[in-house]
């Protein structure tokens, strides 16, 4: 698109030679949309960044309803706009630039050409360090994010532009030098989420030790608040140093770590490299046990813990001190000596959790189907709920039985099986020893045929699958979805597009399309079948949001 082509769609308030030979990013947004109401003053923040240069502007073309909506969003904004009401020049605009998903930003360099057509992702990962976007800028930045990689000093990570020190809980300025040489963990945490709370008490803990004992072990913390008070308070009587609030290196150290889960300590070695890239689960379970987080370290706890699990009882993972028991339905107390020689399931959940009480029926239907068949057979509920009452009304509606509302031995479980959310179904066999952590799927696939649980009764089963198969077609064509061919597929758990249910193990499918068709719906083509609409809601019309980028339909 040229020069003068472009900007004589600007608003008659804007003279066209004062766009003359600048820098023009077309911005793609509307304000119903949820990532671009996130992403806007990311923008914002960058444009006042680079407005002094003088030579960038940025042009709003809004995908806004009406014009009470659009001006209200463009109040938040510094910079153009295509008005409202010229809709033909928007829609060709959306056209020229094939817009499919909003936000978008198109950046055009000085002669009008376009110089990036991701401005989204880039603004994102680099911010003003991107400019002047161009593809050769992005290669730039990624060779030296490369290069950084391979020779990672210390103050490559924690030094950003003119800032080269850290600030400690009562607000002293620490150079990063001093750190320099040290074992450092890198503390990703939010205030508003207990994991963090609770990782930060333990991890405190550990630091106090290891300094105790003189070893050169530094804790820089990285908050991910929005919230400068909540950030002030989780510092505070903290011992530990932390980038300061809102530093433009989180968010570069949020991607270059990949960070994906919170909290997340990174540990830097001596030498500047990383050594892990999260050992907050070995800390919680290891504590001072895991120093100095090196991989000859965690190849002698891996030992450590094959052995516990070889030597692994009923007893051994269920009592702990006087708790030395669980719960019937009355109340009872059944001693876990008792329970010893029995295949169990320990069932990790909460009433308050929509997926809990969607899977309770299902293991409700299978446990009482294995009953019938073994009563060496038991499940335990641990739950995760907030009150007695809420753990009173849920376990109410289950057969088996329970530990107490409020156990101490239920957060030492969560650790043991790595618990990361729930429902979790963890199977143990006769001798105590954990045979799978995936028994909620097993469940979910097969029902009480995936009893006993263990991995030579699934390849049985597995075997009877492929038995199954053996009469099908491996391709058919279907009257529901004629524009590709259906290929029979292994599917863990699916909703057929036919008849609406759900299903399992085989499938006709259409990878392309994500299709799925029962067998029994696929080949009987008398039988009644209907559309399996889901109802989406449009943020915009004529647009779904998937909660990341907001789409046409």
């Amino acid at each position: 698109m040229n020069e003068v082509s472009f900007i004589k769609f600007y608003t008659l308030q804007v003279k066209i030679d004062s766009l003359k030979g600048k820098k023009l990013a077309l911005y793609f947004s509307a304000s119903w949309c949820g990532p671009c109401q996130q992403f806007t003053p990311t923008l914002v923040e960058a444009y006042n960044e680079l407005a002094p240069k003088g030579d960038f502007e940025i042009v709003f073309i809004s995908a806004d309803e009406d014009d009470e909506s659009f001006k209200n969003y463009f109040l938040k904004m510094p910079w153009l706009a295509i008005p409202f009401s010229d809709s033909e020049i928007r829609d060709h605009l959306d056209e020229l630039f094939k817009v499919q998903g909003i936000p978008h930003l198109v950046i055009l360099d000085e002669s009008g050409k376009v110089s990036c057509e991701s401005g989204v992702e880039i603004i994102q990962e680099y911010g003003v360090e991107g400019y002047p976007f161009t593809p050769e800028k992005i290669k730039e930045l990624k060779e030296q994010e490369e290069e950084a990689r391979r020779n990672q000093p210390l103050r490559s990570i924690l030094v950003f532009h003119s800032r080269d020190y850290l600030i400690s809980s009562d607000g002293k300025k620490i150079p990063v030098s001093e750190l320099e040489g040290k074992t450092v963990g890198l503390y990703f945490s939010l205030s508003s989420y207990k994991s963090c709370v609770d990782f930060t008490r333990k991890l405190a803990e550990v630091y106090e030790k290891l300094k105790a004992q003189g070893e050169k072990f530094e804790v820089v913390f990285i908050s991910l608040d929005d919230d400068e008070e909540a950030f002030q308070q989780s510092l505070a009587n903290k011992p530990w140093l932390a980038l300061p609030f809102k530093d433009k290196c989180c968010g570069k150290l949020v991607r270059y770590f990949e960070l994906s889960t919170v909290p997340t300590l990174v540990v830097i070695g001596p030498d500047g490299k990383t050594l892990h890239s999260n050992v907050a689960e070995a800390i919680e379970e290891y504590g001072i046990q895991a120093y100095p987080f090196t991989p000859e370290k965690f190849a002698e706890l891996a030992e450590i813990e094959k052995a516990k699990e070889a030597a692994q009882t009923l007893e051994s993972v269920l009592v702990s001190g006087d708790w030395n028991f669980v719960i019937a339905k009355d109340g009872a107390k059944i001693l876990v000596s008792d329970l010893v020689g029995k295949n169990m399931l320990l069932y990790f959940s909460a009433h308050w959790c929509p997926p809990c009480r969607a899977f309770l029926p299902t293991l409700i239907k299978a446990y009482q189907e294995i009953k019938a068949k073994d009563d060496a057979f038991e499940v335990i509920f641990i739950s995760s709920d907030r009150d007695q009452a809420s753990f009173d009304e849920y376990f109410a509606e289950m057969p088996w039985l329970a530990l107490p509302f409020g156990d101490e031995r239920k957060a030492s479980l969560s650790r043991k099986f790595k618990v990361r959310g729930i429902p979790m179904l963890v199977a143990l066999g006769p001798t105590g020893r954990t045979i799978t952590k995936e028994a909620r799927m097993l469940v979910m696939l097969h029902g009480a045929d995936a009893y006993p649980f263990t991995d030579e009764h699934l390849k049985e089963m597995e075997a009877k699958y492929e038995e199954m198969a053996k009469g099908l077609p491996e391709k058919i064509k279907h009257a529901l979805h004629e524009e590709h061919e259906l290929v029979l597929a292994r599917r863990m758990v699916y909703s057929c597009d036919g008849c609406g249910k759900g299903g399992n193990i085989w499938s006709f499918y259409c990878e392309e399309c994500d299709f799925d068709l029962h067998p029994k719906c696929a080949l009987k083509e008398g039988e009644e079948t209907k559309d399996d609409e889901k109802d989406e809601s449009k943020p915009g019309e004529g647009w779904a949001c998937d909660g990341e980028v907001c789409y046409k339909a």
